[in-house]
């Protein structure tokens, strides 16, 4: 049985029965398309968010400072990037653990490589798109997004540009243990909780937006409109969504609603998630706060590292899922 199959049925009751609207109207085809996901999205969401957050708090920014330190280059990368994927689901809630991670002397790159997958590849977004696309999407996504925060660390770490880093940051630098602290099972159980409804409290009008205009996309734009501009025959199809990205800021909860929506309008798969990729790792809110803690060039080093290997990964999934 499907096991979303109770929240089609409050969705049919609740726009056929109260709402009482026409079946084969638009208006009943977007309301039921936003009360189906709204119940299905949220469910997902609580259920991986309380998961993950429980997992975290066997890896405290201490711990896995310790796991980073020492490593080689190359593995150091690709653990900071995976323990991203358990981290703060937004770039300006990340770039705390980021700036403590730098001053307790995890290497440059690795942080960057941090930077990079924690707002990008998290349980958020990963949790939408398993919804939307099912396991192979979300995996490959989850994939790609390390790889694309594991290569950009290492390209930025051989450069050697800690010069570039504010004044107090370096001087602040320092390789002292810092001390673990011990949760019970009960703590442990209850911060995930608390982590949840404080993750739902933050995201919930971006999701309900997200999936809103995705349930007036579904119900009303033809088909062949947005693929004629953004199919995957067009060329200028992910560079062109990695630069409008940037400028917007909103998180993967924000996004993702619409990520099917696109899909089913024609919308090359690679073209979707380049756009994704490029609102939730390149901000220019991110740019900003960056600006207190790096200087300019850095942050132009960054979002050009960071943003061509979101391109090379739209085309990737633009020849992959045809």
């Amino acid at each position: 049985m499907n096991v979303f199959y109770p929240a089609q049925a409050l969705a049919d009751w609740f726009t056929y029965s109260i709402a009482g609207l026409n079946p084969h109207s638009h208006a009943a085809e977007v309301l039921n398309f936003f009360v189906f996901d709204s119940l299905k999205i949220f469910a997902l969401l609580a259920a991986i968010v309380f998961a993950v957050a429980y997992l975290r708090s066997f890896l405290p920014p201490e711990k896995i400072r310790a796991f980073l330190m020492g490593k080689p280059t190359f593995i150091a990368n690709i653990l900071a990037a995976v323990f991203g994927i358990a981290t703060p689901f937004c770039t300006c809630s990340a770039i705390p653990l980021f700036l403590g991670f730098l001053q307790t002397g995890v290497p440059l790159g690795a942080t960057f490589s941090f930077l990079v997958s924690s707002p990008m590849v998290n349980e958020v977004a990963l949790a939408l798109l398993f919804s939307a696309f099912g396991w192979k999407i979300a995996l490959t996504y989850a994939a790609s997004g390390v790889a694309i925060a594991t290569l950009s660390g290492m390209a930025i770490g051989k450069m050697k540009v800690e010069n570039l880093l504010a004044d107090f940051v370096i001087k602040k630098r320092t390789d002292k243990d810092v001390p673990l602290g011990k949760l019970t099972a009960k703590q442990r159980l209850t911060n995930a909780w608390r982590y949840t409804l404080e993750i739902l409290h933050k995201v919930w009008p971006f999701v309900l937006v997200g999936i809103g205009i995705g349930s007036w996309i579904h119900g009303y734009v033809p088909v062949d409109t947005l693929a004629g501009y953004a199919g995957a025959d067009k060329w200028y199809a992910v560079p062109l969504a990695t630069l409008l990205g940037i400028p917007l800021y909103s998180n993967a909860a924000g996004i993702l609603p619409l990520i099917g929506v696109l899909q089913e309008k024609g919308v090359a798969m690679g073209t979707i998630l380049a756009f994704m990729m490029a609102v939730t790792a390149l901000s220019l809110p991110e740019f900003m706060i960056l600006k207190k803690i790096m200087k300019s060039k850095l942050i132009i080093i960054f979002a050009s590292t960071v943003g061509l290997g979101i391109m090379l990964t739209g085309y990737l999934f633009n020849a992959i899922f045809k």
